[in-house]
């Protein structure tokens, strides 16, 4: 064969070697394809079905009517928090509850809430001008705050708003507490604050709290000194409770000048509670209380303690007794004395959002202070016979 046919049979061989490896790649990317499942479409974000399911709500009613055995010119019940009318029927408060919790679990870690209040309460609760700058236009709410939990350590809960004070073993809600009538410490510690706080569980049986605020009963400021808490709660063991407080601030207006007032007002308190059976509930509140306008001045004090005693009988009935004692240099009563008073109470629950108590309390003091049917004839003591009705309904469990 000439060099020119073995030339043309190699070039006809490399063509078909060259056709034969283009089949093979390609039949073996068209194996590959078929082989491997075809890419999943971009998801598309499904609405919530159901967007309100964590939002909870709550509806509570207090109403009562109270007999004063000193049958008082004014018909005012003294060192009462929010039953402070006598010989007549009172509408306590009623309150409305809107909450979205945080749930770091189901990923959603920011929430809110806030409480309406309306009634008597607002009269006491909310602050007056002499520390509330303007108060009317914060009298019916309650609490308002905002919450969102940063991923540090176990959770570092941050609040911010107005919120009820953790100062005092007693809540604002009745169907909360053992009693109608609200404790001597209840109506004398802060009833709320405003500004940031935050608490990091730091251990199972451990919790502490930092409240940076504008003061006591301080929607707004009325000086530039921020007032700062801390507290920590305490389980030590099962069925007990232990928590810590302790409160800095000046509380004094400064009127917009500086060189204001100085002083201090300073809070220790602590209360502890033992389930000590399914049925039986023991506290105990402890308060030492200090407050001075300027620094250099000599501080007046206030001691107390709230002794604490729940029993629950056969469904649905309960007896509880609550006993105060304060030492008082004029903080709480406006005069130096010592006041103590001693509550019974019986419940009788309904039904699960309505329940009776019927309740004895007396106030007694070692000055004459208790307003009378003459005016200007004070009496040491104050005899009252009370029966409260609370109705609450909503899907909100556990304490409000």
């Amino acid at each position: 064969m000439s060099s020119e046919g073995v030339l043309g049979t190699w070039r006809l061989a490399r063509i078909i070697i060259g056709l034969t490896c283009a089949i093979a790649g390609t039949q073996t990317r068209l194996a590959a394809q078929e082989a491997a499942p075809p890419a999943a479409p971009p998801a598309v974000p499904r609405p919530d079905p159901d967007p309100f399911r964590h939002i909870r709500f709550g509806v509570t009613l207090e109403g009562y009517y109270q007999w004063n055995a000193n049958q008082p010119y004014d018909r005012i019940s003294l060192l009462r928090a929010y039953d402070t009318r006598a010989n007549t029927f009172g509408l306590q408060q009623t309150a409305l509850i809107i909450e979205s919790a945080t749930d770091v679990a189901a990923g959603r870690r920011f929430g809110a809430r806030v409480d309406l209040q309306f009634g008597q309460a607002t009269a006491v609760l909310q602050g007056s001008p002499a520390n509330e700058p303007r108060p009317e236009l914060y009298r019916n709410l309650w609490q308002a705050y905002g919450t969102y939990v940063f991923p540090v350590g176990r959770g570092l809960q941050t609040d911010f708003g107005k919120f009820a004070s953790s100062l005092g073993y007693e809540t604002n809600y009745a169907r909360d507490d053992h009693h109608f009538s609200r404790a001597y410490l209840f109506n004398f510690l802060p009833y709320y604050h405003a500004g940031l706080r935050v608490s990091l569980p730091v251990h199972d049986r451990l919790t502490l709290m930092y409240m940076l605020t504008n003061g006591i009963q301080q929607t707004e400021e009325f000086n530039d000194f921020k007032s700062s808490h801390v507290a920590a709660v305490v389980t030590p063991a099962k069925g007990v409770s232990w928590t810590v407080n302790y409160y800095a601030g000046q509380e004094q207006p400064d009127n917009g000048a500086p060189g204001g007032p100085d002083g201090f007002f300073r809070v220790l308190d602590t209360y502890v509670t033992w389930m000590a059976t399914p049925a039986l509930t023991l506290a105990l509140d402890v308060n030492h209380t200090t407050s001075e306008v300027r620094q250099a001045d000599e501080a007046l004090a206030t001691t107390g303690l709230g002794a604490y005693v729940r029993y629950q009988l056969a469904r649905p009935f309960a007896l509880a007794v609550r006993y105060e004692y304060l030492d008082d240099e004029g903080l709480f009563g406006g005069i130096d004395q010592q006041l103590q008073e001693l509550t019974a109470t019986c419940e009788y629950r309904l039904a699960d959002g309505f329940l009776v108590r019927g309740e004895y309390r007396r106030d007694w003091s070692n000055q004459p202070y208790f307003t009378s049917a003459v005016p200007g004839e004070l009496r040491r003591a104050q005899d009252t016979l009370t029966a409260g009705l609370v109705w609450w309904f909503g899907n909100k469990s556990g304490p409000w």
